[in-house]
């Protein structure tokens, strides 16, 4: 596995091994020793998987007690990953990072904790997994605007396409009125 640290470099993208032939591939998709060595020493707890139709947008989600770390992956389909730094002390507070994961490219990215994450699916649908370093905490969870002007995500969305959004996402309140990490 190569582990390439993106323009913010806590955010890490994860390019696996593959070795195939007519018959398919086999890839590893997880090496402790190596995670430990090139991201830090994270434990997983929680694996989780999601199905999504095209131009579903899950996030900007996150939780501001008992932060997740999450290493994410698209199992089926394309989509395009974004974390973004939640951190007041970081001097990337409120800039975001991309990442197009797909089946075809295998890759995997490293959102650590402190971050909020979010999805948009870009192919008809996509199957997308992630590993969880801390529980899913409903009463800490949190979620930022999608569309806040002071992040700018490019949601590489076709022009005048909107995203399809949840109730929860869709009034998500502006970073500069969200809790966030110190």
């Amino acid at each position: 596995m190569e582990f390439r640290p993106t323009v913010i470099p806590d955010v890490i993208v994860i390019e696996p091994r593959v070795f195939g032939d007519d018959r398919g591939f086999f890839m590893e998709t997880f090496r402790q020793a190596a995670f430990t060595e090139s991201v830090g020493n994270y434990t997983f707890v929680q694996d989780n998987f999601s199905f999504s139709a095209k131009h579903i947008l899950r996030g900007i989600h996150y939780q501001i007690r008992q932060p997740q770390g999450k290493l994410v992956r698209v199992v089926q389909g394309e989509v395009l990953d974004v974390a973004v730094d939640l951190r007041r002390s970081s001097p990337s507070f409120g800039q975001w990072v991309g990442e197009i994961l797909s089946d075809e490219n295998k890759r995997q990215l490293w959102v650590p904790p402190g971050f909020g994450h979010a999805f948009v699916v870009l192919s008809e649908t996509a199957g997308f997994e992630y590993k969880c370093t801390d529980y899913y905490a409903p009463e800490y969870e949190r979620a930022i605007r999608w569309d806040d002007s002071d992040i700018g995500v490019d949601w590489q969305l076709p022009a005048g396409e909107q995203p399809i959004l949840s109730d929860k996402d869709a009034t998500a309140p502006l970073l500069k009125d969200a809790d966030t990490y110190s």
